[in-house]
């Protein structure tokens, strides 16, 4: 064997898919033949450039020990403390010159070196495969000296015959890994570029007869209850499935009475192919995906995709993530009411994708394909539209289908995402379509629908999308004819998103809508030691996008976030509403296969809040889409003649293997009588005395009329017109959307610099009253505030009346009032909650008597911004204090001021002060998804108009 001493790295800048490697094949876990986890710490050297070092680690008997180790799986950048480099993050600009193929001469590459013995029961006769389940980006290999191939593709399988070069100790496995080849030209995916080899590694016994590739047909015919199975496989051999009493050669088709695969009903049946020297274990799943009638049908009906994307994440692993990570995923997403996922935009780990089959998930598999930074330049020398680049392309196609095919779950093949438009597509999708023609063809840049089986968009606005529902969108002939999906909506960036309850309800309104796929499912936070969470520039990257790699439903440590919460409200599978003047409740089954008879519902009755009494409903076993109208008991006797409301919930009947029993599926809440406002006869009167005013249990500040105790508890800071909240990313809009950015417009007008000029303070018979014009420096425009306090001896009440002034063109963020308090921890209120909800993102809000510490109300946010707002809250009591409001109210706490939030750029930017800074809200404006998307509908604007609110301050026992 020979080493060169004049390194070459040619292939690094080759646009082909690579060579040595076995063509590829279905993927399974395990089988009865032997193999050999090469996972766990390798020697590792880093280079500057792909040239740098020779070949001569990859010889047996190189010395490595002054090297350093890495974890296998892994990224080296995220090893080290730093030495090995740094991630970056970008968005979709290269973060290397656009010259396809060539990529730069400064190119870190990572040597990985691991010597390993075989198992002393491994046989002797067979072969042996070299299995790579994932490297970024490029990867060249060696086994005992023997150079065994290079290849590119990271997020997909590559195998190498080994068998031959094998021996019982001291292998040598080598493997050179390039951050920039030119498959990274391909792999521009709006997240951290993370060099590694960040997948499994295994050696895998061939025995002489295994089983080869092999191809799962699994079909279901709604109209008989049957199923047929026949099983393609390279090596002849039998296919048993004991639970249908089937056995049968490979080839050959089957049908019996079967239970179908759904994602709501996953029925899997166990079985095994056997050739001559190896046993495969099968998990079948039979169902048949069809485009009929215009719309995408699974088993004869329809479906309703409730989704989110998926980018494999972990706050301190990247994108290697263990079996374990993975089932969190998957459970999460179940117990959240979602049904599907698009594996955003590579395919996913395969292990994912069983357990989408085993729980039940409707999944998109993404090809390892988006060239988005080439936008920049029109799309000029887009890969996807030059003939060189197509072998790469349908390698990559091939890889994820073949490795993938057996899988129910998956009911769409993705080309990619954000590639633009060419011929390489094009081929990739006729090679699909002929290989696989089971299945449906999505991506999202074939507007005009030339090669796909859906029309898919991403952040299209709502209007938009009810006139594709309605079928007035024009398009293409072929366009019109098919269904629609939002393959990516509700930009989770920061809090949100908002309006997503909006476009569910267009998606069950129009059967041409499909529903949609979240962006997405968790934040990328990078784990830091003094940040906390580190984003996009916290590495000192010289391009990056911020915290737009924060956009989650879940946080980076899986917590899940606010936007979770109230997506599994809004697509919940079963809807209650109800009618509490007859006292009945109406339950639909939104659901597209399975019936209720999983589910048991149980009622409970509220007086201001607190539950008393509860207990069992008969809900009928209702069918998918049916509705049933449901008698509620005699409310029960209650004296307290308090404000009451019915609250309905549908649970587990019975443990799943991905929710316990008494679960909470749905809910659904409604009043059974009005609301009694606030009794306040104002009996007292302001009397001055020593620079003071005192009204009943209050003392003001003679001058200024400010606001400086209660029943003795100390105010810190009088309550004052407050319309300033520090900017979420859906307020602040991203740079390329068409629609207005108000959040941007708030600062240049000036909201977040109000100046409050005292107008006069008067204490009159009844009350004191204190005129102020609050309004920016450098406008015209302001807000006349009179703030109007009375008292009956024990209470205080505040009213504010706000007149705008001048020409409004703008919505304001939040209309309400702001003090401080010096000292404040526990807080109960009885309203919306528990967590934060917003105009357009309350759906989840349920209304009752809750408990928290100021602390615990915070969102934690990665780049700190508005949070935490409880919605149509009757009362609150902290600090002291007890607040009712007239009407409901919006409240937060904080340890910090609004100017402090809007400040801050990490969580460890917010220090807590001495003092509780508490808002109490008339309105607050809608959230939207403007980060990358619509801004709020109309109706959540928070319109600069006259106002007039009230609060009852007393103190707490």
């Amino acid at each position: 064997m020979s080493f060169r001493t004049s390194p070459s790295a040619d292939y690094v800048e080759d646009v082909s898919p690579g060579s040595g490697a076995l063509p590829p094949r279905a993927w399974y876990a395990a089988s009865d033949a032997q193999s050999l986890s090469l996972n766990g710490n390798w020697r590792f050297r880093l280079s500057a450039t792909a040239d740098a070092e020779d070949d001569s680690f990859a010889e047996e008997g190189y010395d490595a020990g002054g090297w350093a180790e890495v974890a296998v799986p892994g990224h080296w950048v995220l090893q080290g403390d730093g030495a090995f480099g740094s991630p970056i993050y970008t968005n979709h600009l290269y973060p290397f010159p656009v010259d396809p193929p060539h990529v730069p001469t400064e190119n870190p590459t990572g040597d990985h070196l691991r010597v390993f013995d075989l198992p002393s029961d491994w046989p002797s006769d067979g072969g042996a495969v070299l299995r790579f389940d994932g490297v970024e980006s490029c990867a060249r290999v060696w086994l005992n000296g023997t150079e065994l191939g290079e290849f590119k593709g990271s997020r997909l399988p590559h195998e190498f015959a080994v068998g031959h070069l094998l021996k019982p100790g001291g292998n040598t496995l080598a493997v050179r890994v390039h951050q920039w080849s030119a498959g990274s030209y391909l792999e521009d995916q709006d997240q951290w570029w993370l060099p590694g080899i960040f997948r499994d590694v295994t050696l895998l016994h061939r025995p002489a007869g295994g089983a080869g590739d092999f191809f799962v047909h699994a079909s279901y015919d709604h109209t008989t209850g049957e199923g047929t199975l026949r099983v393609d496989s390279d090596v002849d051999g039998r296919v048993t499935v004991p639970a249908l009493d089937i056995d049968v050669a490979t080839g050959e088709s089957v049908t019996v009475a079967v239970e179908p695969w759904t994602a709501e009903t996953p029925r899997l049946y166990d079985g095994v192919l056997a050739t001559e020297g190896e046993r495969v274990p099968l998990r079948i799943g039979f169902r048949t995906v069809v485009l009929e009638d215009g719309l995408v049908k699974v088993n004869g009906r329809a479906v309703l995709f409730k989704g989110v994307n998926r980018h494999e994440w972990h706050h301190e692993q990247g994108r290697a993530l263990d079996l374990e990570t993975m089932r969190e995923d998957v459970l999460l997403m179940k117990r959240h009411n979602l049904n599907a996922v698009r594996t955003s935009h590579y395919p996913p780990h395969p292990a994912f994708l069983d357990l989408c089959d085993e729980y039940g998930l409707w999944v998109i598999d993404e090809c390892d394909l988006e060239t988005h930074g080439f936008t920049e330049q029109d799309w000029r020398d887009n890969p996807v539209d030059d003939d060189r680049w197509t072998p790469a392309l349908l390698d990559r196609a091939a890889r994820m289908v073949e490795r993938d095919k057996n899988h129910p779950s998956i009911v769409f093949w993705s080309l990619g995402n954000e590639a633009g438009t060419g011929r390489g597509l094009t081929a990739m999708a006729e090679w699909i379509h002929g290989r696989d023609p089971e299945r449906l063809v999505h991506y999202e840049g074939d507007w005009n629908c030339r090669d796909t089986d859906v029309y898919s968009r991403m952040y299209a606005f709502h209007d938009e999308v009810e006139k594709i529902g309605q079928r007035l969108d024009g398009g293409t002939h072929k366009r019109r004819e098919l269904p629609f999906i939002q393959c990516e909506y509700g930009h989770a960036m920061g809090n949100g998103p908002g309006g997503i309850a909006d476009y569910q309800e267009l998606f069950e309104k129009y059967e041409r809508l499909q529903g949609g796929f979240i962006w997405e499912w968790i934040d990328h936070g990078v784990k830091h030691p003094e940040l906390g969470y580190a984003y996009g520039g916290d590495f000192g990257e010289e391009l990056h996008d911020g915290n737009f790699v924060c956009d989650g439903l879940v946080f980076p440590d899986r917590t899940p976030s606010p936007g979770l919460i109230e997506y599994k409200k809004v697509i919940e599978p079963v809807h209650i509403e109800g009618d509490g003047a007859n006292g009945t409740v109406r339950v639909t089954n939104k659901q597209d296969f399975a019936d209720l008879s999983a589910l048991a519902f149980e009622w409970s009755c509220q007086v201001d809040g607190e539950t008393v009494e509860s207990g069992s409903l008969a809900v009928p076993a209702l069918a998918p889409g049916e509705s049933a109208e449901v008698k509620l008991p005699e409310p029960p006797a209650d004296g307290r003649g308090g404000e009451r409301q019915w609250t309905v919930r549908a649970l587990l009947a019975d443990d799943t293997s991905w929710a316990p029993k008494g679960h909470v599926v749905a809910w659904g809440q409604f009043a059974a009588g009005a609301r009694p406002l606030p009794s306040f006869p104002a009996t007292d009167r302001p009397v001055r005395e020593a620079g003071r005013i005192t009204l009943g249990p209050a003392a003001f500040d003679a001058r200024t009329g400010a606001l400086l105790s209660i029943g003795g508890v100390p105010v810190g800071a009088t309550p004052r017109l407050d319309v300033w909240r520090a900017p979420t990313d859906n307020d602040e809009g991203a740079e390329w959307q068409t629609d207005t950015r108000y959040g941007t417009l708030w600062r240049t007008l000036g909201l977040h610099r109000m100046r409050h000029r005292l107008v006069s303070v008067e204490a009159g018979d009844d009350a004191l009253t204190v005129r102020t014009r609050v309004a920016p420096a450098a406008r015209e425009v302001g807000l006349d505030t009179v703030y109007r306090w009375t008292s009956d001896g024990e209470r205080l009440r505040l009213s504010v009346s706000v007149t705008p002034q001048g020409d409004w063109t703008v919505p304001l963020p939040r209309l309400g009032v702001r003090f401080g308090l010096p000292e404040a921890d526990a807080v109960e209120w009885f309203g919306g909650g528990p967590g934060e909800a917003y105009p357009d993102t309350r759906a989840a809000s349920m209304v009752g008597r809750w408990r928290s510490t100021v602390d615990a109300l915070q969102t934690p946010y990665l780049r700190p911004q508005e949070n935490g707002a409880r919605a149509d809250v009757r009362w609150v009591e902290l600090g002291g204090l007890r607040i009712e409001g007239d009407p409901e109210f919006w409240f937060t706490a904080r340890r910090w001021t609004t100017e402090q939030l809007d400040a801050a750029r990490h969580r460890t930017d917010l220090t807590p002060g001495d003092t509780v800074w508490v808002n109490l809200d008339h309105g607050q404006h809608g959230i939207g998804s403007q980060s990358c998307g619509p801004g709020p509908l109309p109706k959540y604007f928070l319109k600069a108009e006259p106002a007039e609110f009230a609060f009852v301050f007393s103190t707490t026992s």
